[in-house]
């Protein structure tokens, strides 16, 4: 069963998304070997990381024609000989960086060297990945739903809970910026711990799905360009927010530093979102501001597990895209997510 083709999207080359994916019809996959398991896709999520392959941002290199994408989620069809995790027929949901131990934070060096860039990724009808790379899918999710568990939901977690005696609290306010897959995943996971969640955007569209989804305050960060300081303000006693999600990096940090508390947290998760040429803070920010200013990539498979428990303990909707794309629309996927005009995550359902 672990051989024959299957269709899958390969990363050719880095001129961009039209040049650099390639629908390969007929792939054959390798042999099944001891430590890996056998998956049918039913569904994969992308990220800026993906778009950033095919552009050549950030310097990233790849394994010629490795099987593009990191997120998805499907069911087992077969097991190698060493592997008592899991069995055919579980539903599974993907762990990017299969590298790094069970305990261990994923390094930049484990992501580069993860799925769908140095190793075979989920654009396909069906893998052979590391039984590492698995996390058992929370029964309350759709395939489409667990997709998005990988990279940006992991992010989320890590950032809102990773940090042991700064966990999120229900007394907690928690600031998220714009409408990407951490800040909705983050949103999503405060609205459920009790947080009061306080989220920007610059849509009238996307405002309206931020409420749809419970968020108790929403600031258009284009009209107001000081909506740190308005966050703050939103606050008890102007205190401040205890927790901010800060995707935009140069662009936005420094208005994360207005929102937030003294000695509350700032964890820097991404480099886009934020309005081009805003005010950009130095390191000594930080110290005159008196507060935490953590960086989070992913996180760890406890902390998967512990995210995976929590989301089927809270019966959490994972919120996705309106449009959802199939198998031979793949492009057209990535090409929404380069532009930024999607809400959460942009998701390929293969079945």
């Amino acid at each position: 069963m672990s051989t024959g083709p299957v269709r899958c999207w390969a990363i050719k080359s880095q001129d961009g998304i039209q040049h650099g994916l390639l629908l390969l019809p007929d792939a054959t996959l390798p042999k099944l070997s001891a430590e890996h398991v056998l998956v049918e896709l039913h569904a994969a999520s992308l990220n800026y990381r993906d778009v950033a392959i095919l552009k050549r941002a950030l310097a990233l290199e790849f394994t010629p024609c490795v099987t593009a994408g990191s997120d998805g989620a499907g069911v087992v069809l077969e097991t190698g000989s060493s592997v008592s995790d899991f069995h055919k027929g579980d539903k599974v949901v993907m762990h990017l960086a299969p590298d790094a131990d069970e305990d261990e934070l994923p390094t930049y060096e484990h992501i580069f060297g993860g799925l769908g860039q140095k190793i075979p990724g989920t654009l396909t009808e069906r893998g052979v990945f590391p039984k590492s790379a698995l996390m058992k899918m929370p029964s309350n999710l759709t395939f489409e739903q667990a997709a998005t568990l990988t990279c940006s939901a992991l992010t989320a977690w890590n950032a809102l809970l990773g940090l042991r005696g700064r966990e999120l609290r229900a007394s907690d306010w928690v600031l998220v910026q714009g409408t990407g897959g951490v800040s909705v995943a983050a949103l999503q996971f405060a609205l459920a711990a009790g947080a009061t969640v306080v989220a920007t955007t610059s849509s009238d569209v996307k405002a309206g799905q931020l409420k749809a989804l419970g968020a108790h305050h929403i600031i258009n960060y284009r009209n107001d360009p000081d909506w740190g300081v308005t966050a703050r303000s939103l606050t008890p006693k102007s205190r401040g927010v205890d927790h901010v999600i800060d995707v935009g990096g140069d662009n936005t940090l420094a208005q994360s530093l207005k929102a937030v508390r003294l000695d509350g947290l700032i964890s820097a998760v991404g480099l886009v979102g934020g309005p081009p040429g805003a005010e950009r803070p130095a390191l000594m920010d930080v110290l005159w501001n008196l507060v935490i200013v953590r960086g989070v990539l992913l996180g760890s498979r406890v902390q998967f597990a512990e995210m995976n428990a929590f989301v089927e303990k809270h019966r959490i909707d994972i919120a996705l895209d309106d449009e959802v794309f199939g198998f031979d629309q793949v492009k057209e996927a990535y090409e929404k997510v380069d532009a930024q005009k999607h809400f959460s995550k942009v998701v390929i359902k293969m079945r």
